[in-house]
């Protein structure tokens, strides 16, 4: 990815669609956000996190990727240097998972926020060996958010 050139101003926007949602504090996931990318050396231009329900989201994967089952989240790139993409993300599926796995709402949200910037970089998640790469890095995205 080029890093070299003018700088974009990384601009993020939280949105919601269908349900009342809305993360506790914009200012610190936007920060968060710029950083991971920093992390990874790639520039953001616009990055768009739409929050949904489970219908709202099974509808797009239906509309657009074919797919007819629930997710969690559907990434959208629009361009790729600068990155700029919509993230769709059903709450619904995220304090679903969160119960499932036994870990607190907001650290599943925290991994699915992360995952999709993470797609955006360039991480896959297919294969065994990528899927590990996946976790650790969505682990050390949420282990920057704690901190901060």
């Amino acid at each position: 990815m080029n890093t070299s050139g003018p700088e974009f101003p990384s601009e993020i926007n939280f949105h919601s669609e269908i349900i009342d949602f809305k993360l506790s504090d914009d200012s610190k996931y936007k920060d968060w956000i710029i950083r991971l990318a920093e992390k990874h050396k790639v520039q953001l231009s616009v990055i768009n996190y739409i929050f949904c329900d489970d219908e709202y989201l099974l509808e797009i994967n239906k509309t657009y990727l074919d797919h007819d089952y629930y997710t969690d989240i559907i990434t959208f790139p629009l361009n790729q240097d600068p990155i700029e993409a919509d993230i769709f993300i059903s709450i619904d599926r995220v304090y679903d998972n969160a119960a499932q796995l036994k870990v607190a709402k907001e650290t599943e949200l925290h991994r699915v926020m992360a995952h999709g910037i993470l797609h955006l970089i360039g991480f896959k998640d297919k294969s065994e060996e990528d899927a590990l790469e996946m976790r650790n890095q969505e682990e050390e995205a949420i282990a920057m958010i704690l901190s901060n």
